[in-house]
C-alpha cells in the first residue's frame, strides 16, 4: 500500500477573500475534493491522510456532508510551517506503507501520468519530483541594479506529488527544521539523498490567485470529459 499527504494550509490570502483557497468551488464542488479524487482514481487503496488547521477543520466537514463527499481520508492538524504540516501528516501514515506522496491540495489538474510516473520512479530510486520545462526567458538578480540572462533548460519549475521511499521520508523528517526547507525534496537532499525527476504536466497549476482561478476554471470542462489520464 501507498499514501499521499495532501498539504491544505492556506489562508486564501492572494484570493482576496474570506473563503480559503483550497475550499473554493470548481467543476461543481471544492478543489480540495477533485485534488482527493485524483489519487484515489489512481489507486483506490491509496491512503490518503489530509493536513488542515485545526480552525478549518470544521467547515470541512460541513463541506463533505453538503455535497456528500465519501471518500475514504485521514484529516492531520496543520503545524506552523509546511515542514510540521507535513510532520504531522507522516505520524498518521500507516506502517507498512511503501511510498508516500506529499501533494499541495490546490493543484487539482495533477494527471494520472504524472501520479504514475511519480510513484513508479519513486519505486525505483527512493526519491522523485515532476517537473516541467520552464519557457520564459530568465534572468539572475545579481544586484539590485545588475542581472544577467542564465540558460534556461538548466532549470525547472517543480510541482507536486513529490513522492518518497516511506523509510526515507520518516528519516528526513526527524531532522530540526531550518528556513532551507522549501518542499519535501529539499528536506530529503539534507540527508544527501538524490533526488530524481520526471515530467509533469503542465495543467497542475497551484492555484492561489485569483488569476489562477480563471484558468482552473477554464481547465475543468475539458480535463473532466478527457478523463485527465495522461
Amino acid at each position: 500500500m501507498n499514501a499521499v499527504i495532501i498539504v491544505a494550509g492556506g489562508k486564501g490570502l492572494r484570493m482576496g477573500g474570506d473563503i480559503p483557497k483550497q475550499f473554493l468551488p470548481i467543476g461543481g464542488k471544492p478543489i480540495l475534493m477533485h485534488t482527493i479524487e485524483r489519487f484515489l482514481r489512481y489507486d483506490t487503496e491509496m491512503q490518503v491522510v489530509l493536513v488542515l488547521p485545526q480552525g478549518q477543520q470544521e467547515h470541512w466537514r460541513g463541506l463533505c456532508e453538503r455535497y456528500e463527499f465519501r471518500l475514504p481520508h485521514t484529516v492531520a492538524n496543520g503545524g506552523e510551517t509546511r515542514f510540521h504540516s507535513v510532520k504531522n501528516g507522516l505520524a498518521l501514515v500507516a506502517d507498512g506503507v511503501g511510498l508516500i506522496g506529499v501533494h499541495d491540495g490546490v493543484r487539482p489538474f495533477v494527471s494520472l501520468g504524472t501520479i504514475g510516473a511519480c510513484y513508479g520512479g519513486a519505486m525505483r530510486c527512493g526519491a522523485v519530483v515532476p517537473v516541467i520545462d520552464v519557457v520564459e526567458t530568465v534572468r539572475h538578480m545579481v544586484s539590485p541594479e545588475v542581472s544577467e540572462t542564465v540558460p534556461r533548460a538548466e532549470y525547472k519549475l517543480v510541482q507536486t506529488p513529490q513522492v518518497f521511499s516511506a523509510a526515507l521520508l520518516r528519516e528526513a523528517y526527524r531532522q530540526p527544521y531550518t528556513d532551507f526547507f522549501t518542499d519535501d525534496a529539499s528536506v530529503v537532499e539534507r540527508l544527501g539523498h538524490r533526488v530524481s525527476l520526471v515530467s509533469g504536466n503542465r495543467e497542475n497549476i497551484k492555484i492561489t490567485t485569483p488569476f489562477d482561478l480563471t484558468i482552473a476554471e477554464a481547465l475543468m470542462p475539458s480535463f473532466l470529459s478527457a478523463g485527465a489520464s495522461v
